[in-house]
């Protein structure tokens, strides 16, 4: 493990090695930044380990989320250019496919549903394209008889979130980012400002920028003054692998997805056989535990989207913890402590977050210049004091 030498200081000091944290050290040293550090004790693990890895900021979309639509917008459209980038930087594949994503509906309430979605892509102007149930059929023909309609997304992709990782790993370290295998104790704070963490080998860094990209530990970090995070919540989400023989290819040629019983599913196959079903959503603190109830529901809707699902080898069940905050949009650029950045609270979107995310963190953290597309995540939008203003206003 590579360390600064005793006494060393670094510009740029990255607290959390998972997906957001890698990519933003990665483009942090590749803007020029000396002595880029990582603290985690597992870099290239966390929530995105877990991911299914769906590239869908289309159908992704809520009503009323139109900035968090541009965002992802805009990194889908950097995917390809970054997975390439990435994989001649590490030599590692990032099992990045353009496939398009298929939304279907199961009945006549979630056709309607669908519909109104439909009608507020064109009104946004975004390229989403209704089927029938017969044309959806035509499309992926292991879909069930009942399907109802669809909407077909071809700007949708995919990418594989481990596989993403191992690179990036693989990058920060060619690209000379010094990565520290340890938990950050504290952050130390020093006249108003944050300038490094206390680590758990007792050692202690210093640097001119310290980026909080913990996850849905950020706001628990020792050290960190109240008030500067909101609470990250922790939002579980139980996933499974299946693997699809030879016999039974193409089994999916593309990501499917649906709400079934209220719940969101969706299933992405890959090239090398392995199909990816997901993932409940379950407010249950920061318990990773899989339960035989959401392996049971997972392959219960499954089952009524794609009946043939539940003749493939079940080869893995997993868990993670998505990182929420209040309002389910990411927190991007300068807190309210001098010198601490945060790169955290992407929730559902950390993957196909990871391209847009580092380039504006990265860019701030060169130039002090926040960037216009990360202005409405601004971290303060939750500061007390702005809030207490609304309040009155």
């Amino acid at each position: 493990m590579t360390r600064l030498a005793p006494g060393a200081h670094a510009d740029v000091l990255v607290i959390g090695g998972g997906i957001i944290g890698l990519a933003v050290a990665w483009r942090a040293a590749q803007r020029g930044l000396k002595n880029v550090v990582v603290v985690d004790p597992s870099p290239g693990h966390g929530a995105a380990g877990v991911a299914a890895g769906m590239l869908a900021p289309v159908t992704e979309l809520q009503y009323g989320e139109e900035p968090l639509l541009r965002l992802g917008m805009a990194s889908n459209e950097r995917y390809a250019a970054f997975a390439a980038e990435l994989t001649e930087a590490s030599g590692e594949d990032t099992g990045y496919r353009r496939c398009g994503t298929l939304a279907v509906a199961l009945d006549s309430d979630d056709r309607a549903e669908l519909r109104e979605l439909h009608a507020f892509h064109e009104r946004l102007g975004l390229d989403s394209t209704w089927l029938t149930g017969r044309e959806a059929r035509k499309l992926e023909p292991m879909l069930a008889p009942g399907v109802r309609g669809g909407l077909h997304v071809a700007d949708d992709h995919q990418v594989d979130p481990r596989r993403l990782l191992k690179a990036l790993v693989f990058a920060c370290e060619r690209a000379r980012v010094l990565i520290h295998r340890t938990e950050a104790a504290e952050l130390l704070v020093q006249d108003g400002r944050a300038i490094g963490a206390r680590l758990g080998t007792r050692e202690t860094l210093t640097a001119d920028q310290v980026v909080l990209a913990a996850g849905p530990h950020s706001h628990r970090l020792p050290g960190l003054p109240e008030g500067v995070l909101p609470a990250i919540r922790p939002v579980k989400g139980q996933i499974l692998r299946l693997r699809v023989p030879d016999a039974y290819r193409p089994f999916l040629n593309r990501n499917v997805r649906a709400v079934v019983r209220g719940q969101h599913l969706y299933l992405v196959p890959r090239e090398n056989g392995e199909l990816v079903i997901g993932a409940t959503t379950e407010e249950q603190g920061y318990d990773t535990t899989v339960t035989a109830g959401g392996v049971y529901e997972l392959l219960r809707d499954a089952h009524e989207l794609v009946p043939g699902v539940t003749e493939l080898p079940l080869v893995e069940t997993s868990a993670g913890l998505r990182p929420g905050s209040p309002d389910n949009a990411p927190l991007l650029g300068p807190t309210d402590l001098p010198g601490l950045v945060a790169a955290t609270g992407h929730y559902r979107n950390g993957v196909l977050l990871t391209p847009v995310t580092a380039d504006l963190v990265a860019e701030y953290l060169a130039t002090g210049e926040v960037p216009e597309l990360a202005r409405p995540f601004a971290p303060s939008r939750f500061s007390p004091a702005r809030s207490t203003t609304k309040a009155v206003a």
